[in-house]
């Protein structure tokens, strides 16, 4: 503990550009390397979700994603179940350049009801193209729409918020309990974010199947800015998966995932939140680069079009390949935006593992 003057101690925590990845005494053909992830009944051919976020996931991206062998999540509060055709809405933000204005004119764009017939419409769009379904809702309208994605037919549940805790106090709505909700599902829920080993270890008593770790996409969000609230990510998947591995012991043999999701624009990062203890990533700034990306060179999280208190602008990002050019490459760039899934099974090699899971023993270093 460092004290911060005397009245308050705190913890030393770290980002992942303050640690680094150890090789070992062996290293592998990359082609040697399985990066197969698992969760529930589903296989994937490696460790990456798609972030529900509307400047990256249309139907259309998230069937490319879901082909390519990942699991691509739709925000089912975005603008795909809101507006029938939401194409000139998209085109029209990215000819805004003023921040204050693209912020107000999001605001009125998201202010449209959601259509529970569209997400109904999205999710068999997905499911018809033969690739699994994901979608999101936020924890404050998951009570309302939750039986209409469940009808929908999705294979994974989900609830994704800025913070998402198992225990929600409210004098003035009835608090969605996660406990009763998860168990009245038939569907794997996977459910955050959070920071902290006790937060995570309520999340998991819950019955989810995987937590999110994190605050979301680094690059759109300022909560810490606007809110003060922020934990490096390292530090944060590295208590999270300390809380997986006690709840695997007090739940008898129970295995819950746990999925990095914020601090990860660079394959780099990817590979340290792994090395962290992450089983698998949710990104999104690196496919915010796409060429087929709905934002047209931005990239927002619902922060920034929140309507009272909007938290973050939106990032610009010019696009540097194909969605199969950043997922498989070839790369024409050097710093890491490009051929992630490449980038990760060469970091497996490079350190001498050829499966994921145990890639997560690899040693690591501050700097």
């Amino acid at each position: 503990m460092i004290e911060i003057g005397r009245a308050k101690r705190a913890t030393q925590v770290y980002g992942f550009d303050d640690i680094a990845i150890v090789p070992t005494r062996r290293t592998r053909t990359p082609t040697d390397v399985s990066l197969d992830w698992t969760i529930d009944a589903l296989t994937f051919d490696f460790p990456l979700l798609a972030a529900p976020m509307d400047s990256v996931m249309s139907p259309a991206t998230a069937i490319a994603f879901g082909k390519m062998g990942g699991l691509a999540v739709l925000n089912l509060e975005g603008v795909w179940t809101r507006y029938e055709d939401p194409e000139p809405l998209l085109a029209e933000l990215a000819d805004l350049d003023d921040p204050a204005t693209a912020t107000r004119r999001m605001q009125e764009i998201y202010s449209a009801p959601i259509q529970a017939e569209l997400i109904t419409e999205r999710m068999k769009q997905i499911r018809d193209a033969g690739v699994p379904v994901a979608g999101a809702l936020s924890p404050q309208r998951t009570r309302e729409f939750a039986p209409v994605v469940e009808k929908a037919g999705v294979d994974f549940f989900v609830i994704r918020g800025t913070t998402v805790s198992a225990e929600h106090v409210s004098t003035s709505e009835e608090p969605l309990n996660l406990k009763d909700f998860i168990y009245s599902l038939d569907v794997p829920v996977i459910v955050g974010g959070c920071a902290t080993y006790q937060a995570a270890l309520h999340l998991m008593r819950t019955g989810a199947a995987g937590v999110l770790v994190g605050f979301g996409g680094a690059a759109t969000r300022k909560t810490r800015n606007v809110l003060g609230v922020e934990v490096p990510m390292a530090s944060a998947v590295a208590d999270v998966a300390a809380a997986r591995r006690d709840y695997l012991d007090e739940s008898g043999g129970r295995y819950v995932h746990v999925i990095a999701d914020g601090g990860l624009g660079r394959s780099g990062d990817i590979a340290k939140a792994i090395a962290c203890g992450a089983d698998a990533a949710m990104v999104a700034t690196p496919l915010a680069r796409a060429a087929e990306a709905p934002g047209h060179g931005y990239h927002w999280g619902p922060e920034a079009w929140h309507p009272r208190l909007p938290r973050g602008e939106r990032a610009t990002f010019g696009p540097v390949g194909s969605l199969e050019e950043i997922m498989f490459g070839p790369s024409h760039t050097p710093d890491g935006t490009m051929n992630l899934v490449g980038a990760l099974r060469k970091a497996l090699a490079t350190c001498g593992y050829t499966e994921v899971k145990e890639f997560q023993r690899v040693e690591i270093v501050v700097h």
